[in-house]
């Protein structure tokens, strides 16, 4: 069932309920029915809870949303002008003889369908003034620069050595046109294209050799609207905004741009290929989101479209904004805020928000957000910052104490009941909901928990989220201190202290670990994932504790360590040789919290090494394929041995940054 276009780590998971991934609008009918004349609209309901968007946030959207850049989810090689909505295409058809001409209109990173192109991402500067990438297809090979001139924009598309199955070469189409229902007019005048938007005139010129004895030649049969340019790509073929550039001069605008964005790579030092792999990958990740009007990183961009336009998870998102953090501030806070705006009406930040509206109304996801939000102003220092997410952060904090609480523990759960429905996600209200609220979707921890329909909670007293939940009381308690709100830390404090001394209960002496435990039987779980080393990430393991779980567990190849850490489930359990999502396989985000929860203690040595075999899990294929992998098989090293791993997934640029952290602490 994995395909390139179905992996829906969020919402649609293996041995889970699926759901299936297409608007269907709420309704407000009791549980179980729904009246047809509700049905009135692909968009969800307003549930009432957009935050108010401060004049500073204003100030930061309007930075990020303009210029050239490559905006657009649809395709990595469309470039935009914001906030016009101007849109660059480029093309290739595939030219035969006989039969079997094709055109690729767009292109994404990591599509698997037989067939698809073949991208590997070069670099890609925050602001979008320089981008390189190559692309195969169909035998063809060739390479797309871009820069910008000021306000103008220069492109390059270059033929690389390619083994096409046709005699006939390929032909490159820059087609131009106004995206998002923009107001806009691009029309042919003789040798150029003149558009016109909300700011001027904006005039588009190609180096294409105009032919001099068949005019009909400018014609070419493509599924496309709007005018364009065509020129066979037997040599480089070069477009410009605002005044016409011959080759040379639009070779020197690149050359120029991309010694700047080495130089830029360059002052990072030793950290620099770290830097140049982050700032590449949410680069390309970053789009333009226009229902609501905001740039954005969401996980993917074939993600993305799989979902209609946007998808935008939890804790995903946040980590985004943390990786952001290292050089674009305003896009870290963009990150930020805009997952802490999608909170639904019950409080809480929702496991996934979708085109449309859409949300998970019954679920959230890991409570990652206070220390995501507390990192970014101990970089930035902006108190308008931790101002604007305060009180989405608190509503969501106090949630989880009021609606996950059983027996004093913390458990994850799904209330299938909240509205606004999405009445296509059957896993609403199930036991497959409310594990895809842990983010660890078919995560072996879970095989044997049972789910209460009337509590709406797994009878599981959860070490991870009791972890992740006391660390955001403390990171959000000490926000509130900056913030001058001392009643509001000290009720932080509170929740903090009262989940403490029901972790420490989950302590085990005779195995030397924190154990989740089976509220339905009263029985410790002793099957281990890394998040049974969360406790130091909320400095709730006592120092002899923490080493205990470090020398017996995380050190140990048995268990956890190894050439390539570490896997989701350990070595020695039997799901391990499954390697197939959450059963076994290595991701960035819990490398990244099980790091942090190292540097808690005085174990240096144990960090340095984690974080060195982090970064060349993530070496591995992003320095031959441009490859960021949701996930990483354990055992091979590789995220290409399975369909269910995205090629280029944010998070799995954790794996870097965990290294950058180190060398940081370190220096």
């Amino acid at each position: 069932m994995w395909t390139s276009n179905a992996i829906f780590r969020a919402t649609l998971r293996l041995v889970l309920v699926p759901l299936v991934q297409c608007g269907c609008p709420y309704a407000h009918a009791q549980a179980g029915t729904i009246a047809e004349s509700e049905i009135q609209s692909r968009w969800a309901h307003d549930d009432g809870n957009t935050m108010p968007m401060s004049a500073d946030y204003r100030e930061v959207q309007h930075r990020l949303a303009q210029g050239w850049n490559t905006w657009d989810v649809n395709s990595v090689v469309t470039q935009v002008l914001l906030p016009e909505g101007l849109a660059i295409h480029v093309g290739l058809k595939h030219n035969n003889t006989l039969f079997g001409d094709a055109f690729l209109g767009n292109a994404l990173i990591g599509r698997l369908e037989p067939g698809a192109e073949q991208v590997k991402p070069g670099p890609h500067s925050w602001t979008g003034d320089y981008t390189d990438i190559s692309i195969a297809w169909k035998g063809h090979n060739w390479r797309i620069q871009s820069a910008r001139d000021a306000s103008d924009l220069v492109l390059l598309v270059s033929p690389l050595p390619s083994k096409s199955s046709s005699v006939l070469p390929p032909t490159v189409v820059f087609t131009v046109d106004f995206l998002w229902n923009r107001p806009g007019t691009a029309l042919k005048r003789s040798g150029f294209i003149e558009t016109r938007g909300a700011t001027g005139i904006v005039p588009v010129y190609c180096t294409c050799v105009k032919p001099q004895t068949n005019p009909t030649r400018e014609y070419i049969d493509i599924p496309i609207g709007g005018p364009y340019f065509a020129e066979d790509l037997t040599h480089p073929v070069g477009v410009s905004t605002g005044k016409r550039r011959t080759i040379a001069e639009i070779e020197a605008v690149i050359a120029r741009q991309e010694s700047r964005y080495k130089s830029s790579i360059a002052a990072s030092g030793k950290n620099a290929p770290i830097v140049d792999a982050i700032e590449t990958t949410l680069g390309w990740d970053t789009i333009y989101e226009p229902s609501k009007q905001r740039v954005v990183s969401p996980v993917s961009r074939v993600w993305s479209v799989n979902w209609g336009g946007y998808v935008i998870f939890d804790w995903d998102t946040f980590f985004a904004a943390t990786m952001a953090g290292l050089a674009d501030r305003d896009l870290a806070y963009a990150d930020a805020i805009e997952t802490l705006r999608e909170s639904t009406a019950q409080g809480f930040v929702p496991n996934y928000a979708r085109t449309g509206g859409w949300k998970s109304s019954d679920r959230s996801e890991p409570p990652v957000g206070s220390i995501t939000v507390l990192g970014l102003y101990q970089r930035y220092h902006d108190r308008w910052f931790l101002e604007d997410a305060f009180a989405p952060l608190l509503r969501w904090n106090q949630w989880w104490a009021e609606h996950r609480d059983i027996q004093g523990y913390l458990a994850w759960g799904s209330d299938g009941e909240n509205r606004p429905e999405n009445l296509d996600d059957s896993s609403r209200g199930t036991r497959g909901g409310a594990i895809l609220e842990s983010g660890l979707d078919n995560s072996p921890m879970y095989d044997a928990a049972t789910y209460d329909a009337k509590s709406h909670l797994l009878e599981y007293a959860d070490v991870g989220l009791m972890s992740m939940y006391i660390a955001d009381c403390d990171a959000l308690a000490e926000i509130a201190g900056i913030l001058d709100k001392p009643k509001d830390a000290a009720d932080l404090k509170e929740r903090s202290a009262r989940y403490r001394v029901k972790l420490a209960t989950l302590w085990d002496e005779g195995a030397g670990i924190f154990l989740n435990k089976d509220l339905h039987t009263g029985q410790f779980n002793r099957r281990l994932s890394p998040t049974n080393f969360y406790p130091m990430l909320a400095r709730v393991a006592t120092p002899a504790q923490a080493k205990t779980m470090i020398e017996r567990y995380l050190m140990n190849p048995r268990e956890f360590w190894g050439e390539w850490v570490i896997p989701m489930i350990s070595r020695d359990d039997p799901a391990f040789g499954d390697q197939e999502y959450w059963r076994g396989r290595i991701w960035g985000p819990t490398n990244y919290l099980v790091y942090l929860g190292l540097r808690n203690y005085d174990n240096l040595n144990v960090s340095r090494e984690f974080a060195a075999k982090s970064y060349n899990l993530f070496l591995k294929e992003w320095t031959d394929k441009g490859h960021v992998h949701e996930n990483y098989n354990a055992i091979k090293g590789s995220g290409d041995d399975v369909s269910s791993s995205d090629r280029f997934y944010h998070w799995g640029a954790l794996l870097g940054y965990v290294e950058e952290l180190e060398r940081s602490r370190t220096e």
